[in-house]
This record gives C-alpha cells, sequence and structure tokens, in this order.
C-alpha cells in the first residue's frame, strides 16, 4: 500500500535483498504534532537496509517495525520514549498493538503483575489465532504455484476462519464509528522469504478466498510469518 499522503508504505519488500518490513501502531506518548512524521518511511528503509533508521526517532508516534530475512528476524518497538529491539527466535510468533503476543500473554498470566488493560480483544484475538496457527502444518510457499497450495491450511486461518468482522477475536474486522466513519480491515499481505526467492500475495477484499492475487516482484519470486 502507497500513503498518497506521504508516499511511505506499511509493509515494504526488497526482493534483491530477500528482505520484508513492516509497520505496525504502537501503544504510547505520541509525537508533537507540530513535527509528527509519516511512520511509512520506517518500512522502506529497513527493507533497504536490514535495520532501523534511529535518528528522529521522537518524530514518530509509537510503533513496532518488523524486519526479517532469510534467517533473521527483529522487531523494533518505539512508545514515544524508548526504543526496544530485540532478535527474535526461530519459530512462530504474532505481534500485534500492543507488542509480542507472548509478552502480552505473559503480563496477563497469574502472577505476571497488573493486568494490561485496554488489551482484551487483543488477548482474545491471540487466544484464538495463535494456537490455531501453531496446530496448523508450516506453509510451504513456494513460487508459481496457486495460492491455495502455496499457503495451505493458513489460509482460512488468514481469511478471517469464519469470525464475523464485530468478534473481539476478529483478524479482519470492521466496525461503525458513526457520523459515516468505518474503521475496517482493507487488505491482508502474505510474504515468504528464502535464500533463493520471494512470494508476495495479496488481497484487497479481505475474507474472500477468491480474491488473492500474486504480486509481481523482480526478481520473481511473499502479517503473520515463520523464520
Amino acid at each position: 500500500g502507497l500513503d498518497l499522503l506521504a508516499g511511505g508504505t506499511w509493509l515494504a519488500v526488497a526482493p534483491g535483498a530477500s528482505r520484508a518490513a513492516c509497520v505496525l501502531n504502537g501503544r504510547g506518548q505520541m509525537a508533537p504534532a507540530a513535527t509528527r512524521r509519516s511512520r511509512g518511511v520506517l518500512p522502506l528503509l529497513a527493507a533497504a537496509e536490514g535495520k532501523l533508521a534511529r535518528d528522529g526517532l521522537a518524530a514518530f508516534d509509537p510503533f513496532h517495525l518488523l524486519t526479517a530475512e532469510p534467517g533473521r528476524a527483529s522487531l523494533a518497538s518505539w512508545d514515544g520514549e524508548r526504543l526496544t529491539e530485540r532478535e527474535l527466535p526461530a519459530g512462530l510468533h504474532m505481534v500485534v498493538k500492543s507488542g509480542l503476543a507472548s509478552d502480552l500473554l505473559a503480563a496477563a498470566a497469574p502472577g505476571g503483575g497488573p493486568h494490561p488493560a485496554g488489551r482484551e480483544h487483543e488477548l482474545a484475538r491471540i487466544g484464538h489465532f495463535l494456537p490455531r496457527l501453531q496446530a496448523t502444518a508450516p506453509p510451504q510457499p513456494r513460487p508459481g504455484v496457486p495460492v491455495t497450495e502455496a499457503w495451505g491450511g493458513w489460509l482460512p486461518l488468514l481469511n478471517g476462519d469464519g469470525l464475523a468482522t464485530g468478534d473481539p477475536r476478529a483478524l479482519i474486522v470492521r466496525r461503525d464509528l458513526g457520523d459515516g466513519r468505518v474503521y475496517g480491515s482493507t487488505s491482508v499481505s502474505l510474504v515468504a522469504l528464502s535464500a533463493t526467492a520471494v512470494r508476495y500475495d495479496f488481497t484487497g477484499r479481505p475474507g474472500d478466498p477468491g480474491a488473492w492475487q500474486p504480486v509481481p516482484l523482480d526478481p520473481p519470486g511473499a502479517s503473520c510469518f515463520r523464520h
């Protein structure tokens, strides 16, 4: 997706480097309105360079920046005051507005400290989708094969798993905010990276199994992710 106002994107893929980066909303202190910059520049730079550009972070609203390439994935989190960076171990990870699902689950567990207020929908989504993803065979998204074959048992889950868009567990959401305003999911992207190929599939009609299409890449080869 291209931010028509600021020229950035939430998800960037650098096929030549077999690297992808995406930015998610975070929680914390918002940047001053007079100096606020679009976070859409962050995935572009991270995909191209493989790291977060740290200069001028105070101009960005809170975010989580995921950068992934074969054999390595990292998450940089900025809350408006502090930057946290970590390498993610091999395996399955989910990231929500509060950060890594594993951190949120630990905080919400008995004895894990104060319950993270306002995170109920995040915990509901994690509680529904994380065990289903863990119980489903990892996809084998080779370039050139149909999307259903590429993503296998993950695809029905990422198409919404049959949940209503207003369900607190929903991955694909739609909420009427009143006054003609609607908040909802407008697209879903699937990115797979290997040392020799990149695959990138996209739908602009979330929940419609027949609406997926491959994104042409040069060289050819693409969230949930596994590394």
